[in-house]
């Protein structure tokens, strides 16, 4: 091996180590405080070059589980973030294991446009019905998808996409509940539950095709 090649293997093996080393605190910091803005813009900007380089990823939904939160970024900016609900059944992609899956998706399709806020969706269809609202931190009987939905495909396969662990085959959507009190606490059934108005504005503000990264940080 040529010495610039060894001088450039030596540099790669040094950013790879301060580059996991900057993973760790920073899923160390997220488990124990909220981080601040430029913490998510920097890890999130670190991840998707690091593990997904190929997507050249620009545009996104960040899912923080820990944090419990949704973030909107473009362009290394972030627009805006929305407490969430994961599973309360904890992480992972097995059919009808009612966890949340990990990993890279992106946005499949679009549901609910011109649904009023709280218009019950099954299938895919608003039944007509408005859900109730509770507003204190207790379950409701009944699993509803509420006002919109953002229906999420995996992209990697033997994780989230394929098999018994296809995110999309299995429904996993970012919707709106009637269940707001426990929003910004696991408590769903797999999918990301959001507010009502709140998966409103997020609908407006994203596209079919977008990416989502959804980790345990």
């Amino acid at each position: 091996m040529k010495p610039d090649s060894t001088l450039r293997s030596k540099k790669l093996v040094h950013h790879s180590i301060l580059f996991y080393i900057a993973i760790i605190f920073l899923s160390f910091s997220f488990s124990k405080r909220k981080p601040s803005e430029n913490d998510v813009l920097f890890f999130v900007r670190e991840y998707c070059n690091d593990f997904y380089p190929e997507n050249r990823i620009k545009e996104l939904l960040f899912v923080s589980v820990k944090q419990q939160r949704i973030y909107l970024i473009r362009h290394e900016k972030m627009i805006t973030s929305y407490p969430v609900s994961t599973s309360k059944y904890g992480l992972g992609n097995i059919i009808n294991s009612k966890k949340t899956p990990l990993g890279l998706h992106k946005i499949q399709n679009k549901i609910g446009k011109g649904i009023p806020s709280r218009g019950i969706i099954k299938g895919g269809v608003y039944t007509g019905e408005k859900a109730d609202l509770e507003h204190y931190p207790v379950t409701v009987e009944g699993d509803f998808v509420t006002t919109r939905l953002l229906w999420l495909k995996g992209l990697e396969q033997g994780i989230n996409s394929g098999g018994k662990v296809d995110s999309y085959t299995r429904r996993i959507y970012i919707h709106g509940t009637p269940e707001e009190g426990l929003i910004g606490k696991p408590s769903s059934h797999g999918c990301i539950r959001m507010k009502n108005h709140e998966i409103i504005e997020l609908f407006k503000l994203v596209e079919k095709g977008l990416h989502v990264i959804i980790l345990d940080v």
